[in-house]
Parts: structure tokens; sequence; C-alpha cells
């Protein structure tokens, strides 16, 4: 049985590698699908790749880094109905120095990165409790348990993300609500291309980190991936 089909789900940072890859496999489960992120036309394109799984899908672009235009985002997923699934998946990666890092940068970071979940979160969580069935995955990263050179930002959200998820998964899991953090290592796409120092070559490949998703919020049994850690074999 086929736990996912029919339900709706909102995507964050859809456009990326790995919020793309994410979209079209829960398109292939029958999900319908609602889109965000900075980029118009790329929502558009992927709206048309998913339409093709014949489920409906929705977009509205917004910066995650406007509060208005996240409540505009969020007043917008009214008409594909109450999220079932929520996929916090947005994230921006400033390779900065410390001592070059203004308070902008910041602020852009936290608020992308982690205010984004917790304020979706809160507005989605309500109706997943009251169906008592719900999923939220927070996409972590390697920096969610290690620090790295010039990522110290991009470190602390993803820290940050990892307890949110982790509490709100004990805050919610009476009402069958449950939180996954996932957290890749470095991964094929526009974020990998701009880490330094690493062979690209090795980097994950976002359908796998996809996959591994799809897999995780399938069962509907006392078991549960609460967070997952996905590495590279080879690291070079």
């Amino acid at each position: 049985m086929n736990i996912l089909k029919g339900k709706n789900v909102f995507i964050s940072g859809a456009t990326g590698s790995i919020g793309k890859s994410i979209a079209v496999h829960l398109a292939k489960e029958g999900c319908n699908i609602f889109i965000t992120s900075t980029n118009k036309n790329k929502l558009e394109g992927l709206e048309a790749v998913l339409r093709d799984y014949k489920v409906k899908v929705m977009l509205y672009p917004g910066d995650l880094n406007n509060d208005n235009e996240v409540r505009d985002i969020i007043e917008a997923t009214k008409e594909i109905g109450c999220i079932d699934i929520l996929i916090n998946c947005a994230g921006v990666f400033p390779n900065i120095s410390l001592f070059k890092i203004s308070d902008e940068d910041f602020d852009r970071t936290i608020n992308i990165n982690l205010k984004s979940a917790f304020v979706f979160t809160k507005a989605f969580a309500q109706n997943m409790v009251e169906n008592s069935w719900g999923r939220i995955v927070n996409i972590g990263s390697s920096s969610s348990y290690f620090g790295y050179r010039e990522t110290s930002i991009y470190c602390a959200s993803k820290h940050a993300l990892l307890g949110f998820s982790k509490s709100i998964h004990d805050e919610l899991k009476d009402n069958n609500v449950r939180s996954y953090c996932i957290s890749p290592s470095s991964t094929k796409g526009d974020m990998g291309l701009n880490t330094k120092g690493q062979d690209y070559s090795t980097f994950l490949d976002p359908n796998d980190i996809a996959k591994y998703v799809i897999f995780s919020i399938s069962f509907d049994s006392n078991i549960v991936s609460e967070e997952l850690q996905l590495k590279r074999m080879i690291v070079r």
C-alpha cells in the first residue's frame, strides 16, 4: 500500500538539486505538490516536469528572507488544501571568513536556513496534528554535526535545524506527526559547485538523497528514522 499517494506536499527550495529531486520522486508516488523558490522561471520548468505524473501542482515564488513574502507563500497553499508533508529544503551557503561576515549575511542565512523551517512548520503542523498524520522533513547537512572553516553561519544554522527537528518530533509524535532531519554530505548542484577544496566528482547524487527521503517517510508503523547522516563513501 502506498501511504503517500494523494498527500499534499509543500517543498521550499524546490528548484535546488535536492528539492527538485524530492519533488519528482514524490510526484512519482502520486503526491500533489506545492513548490516555492525565488526563481519563477525555474519553478515553471519544474512544474512542467511534475505535471507529467498527472498530479496536482502549484507554484508560488518568494524570498524566504522577506517575512511578507513568506506569509504570501503560506496563504497561497490554501488552494491545494491542507499540507500533509512538509519538506524544508531551502538553503543558502555563504562561504565567508569570520571577519568578513556582515549582519546582513548572518540574518539572511538564519532566515532562509532556519527561520523559514520554523515558520512553515508552525503554519502546517496544526492540521497535521488534527488529522493525526504528518511528515516534516528538514534537510540538514554534514554541517549539522561538524564545523568547517569559512562556513560558520551555515554550520550554525544547520546545527540549529537539527535541534529544532528533534524537538518538534518529540512534541508532535503522539499525534503521528513525524519529524526527520536528513543530513547529506556535499551534494552535486549549484551549492556543491560553491564548495571549496573538495572533489566535486565525489559529491552525492541528489536523486539518491531523494530516495532516502521517500523511504524514510513511507512507514506508518512504530518505526522512525528521526535523523540520518548521508555520507560519501569516498571523500576527496
